[in-house]
């Protein structure tokens, strides 16, 4: 049976390229997103969801299912990040990084669980960040939400580490995506420097002095389900440079 693969936030970015290395590797693919047109232009099968919503997430997955068999690979891959100061935050201001960044990934996986656990194998993968190693500042509500996703794959590495599945995250450095554009656009406009030197200050963290491309990530992702990392459990693995 082919294998098939869930991957969040598959619309664009990291998600889109990690679900063409998949299908291209043959496995079966869905992507899920909230935006219909981005999904659309993948070319590949796909479900409308919002994975803060739990409700949405498990309807998606049963259509998956449905439509292309069990789940044996899940890549909780949709965030988002804002930057602002911690003294002009507000609760909603948490929530709204903790949703989307640590409570998708636990709907999206939690969803996925039952049919690894009948399988007695399967493989669930976090895309998460280096602001889950490390902290960064103006963005505290996404490092809290990362910090979270990590602790989230660490215990239920331990938990379901005699079930044949394994539980990892992928912790990138600054990836050059439209996330990315956008961060760099917030920067030009609260500081005036131009769009290269602030390009030039989100690489200086990273000793290559380069941003990570989402073929690294999703080749990272494609591994982490290959034979050769079926003892690799409970991992944050850094793709970073040597940042960290």
């Amino acid at each position: 049976m082919t294998s098939h693969v869930v991957i969040s936030g598959g619309g664009t970015g990291v998600g889109a390229e990690t679900a063409k290395q998949f299908a291209q590797a043959g496995y079966a693919v869905t992507i899920l997103g909230r935006t219909e047109a981005t999904l659309q232009a993948q070319g590949l099968a796909y479900q409308v969801c919002d994975v803060t919503d739990d409700v949405a997430v498990k309807r998606a997955m049963e259509a998956a299912r449905s439509a292309r068999g069990p789940i044996s690979v899940v890549i909780a891959n949709a965030g988002a990040a804002t930057s602002q100061p911690f003294a002009k935050m507000t609760a909603a201001d948490l929530s709204a990084m903790t949703d989307v960044n640590l409570t998708g990934v636990f709907n999206l996986w939690q969803a996925a669980l039952p049919d690894m656990k009948a399988a007695k194998q399967g493989r669930m993968i976090a895309i998460a960040s280096t602001a889950g190693l490390k902290g960064y500042p103006y963005v505290a509500g996404y490092c809290a939400a990362k910090h979270g996703v990590i602790g989230l794959t660490r215990a239920l590495a331990l938990e379901l580490a005699m079930s044949g599945i394994t539980v990892n995250a992928i912790c990138p450095g600054f990836i050059e995506t439209p996330l990315l554009d956008r961060s760099i656009t917030n920067i030009v406009e609260k500081t005036g420097m131009s769009v290269d030197a602030a390009a030039k200050s989100l690489t200086k963290g990273n000793p290559q002095r380069r941003f990570i491309q989402t073929d690294e990530v999703a080749a990272t992702a494609l591994w982490l389900c290959s034979d050769a990392a079926k003892s690799v459990n409970g991992h944050a693995l850094s793709l970073s440079g040597g940042e960290i």
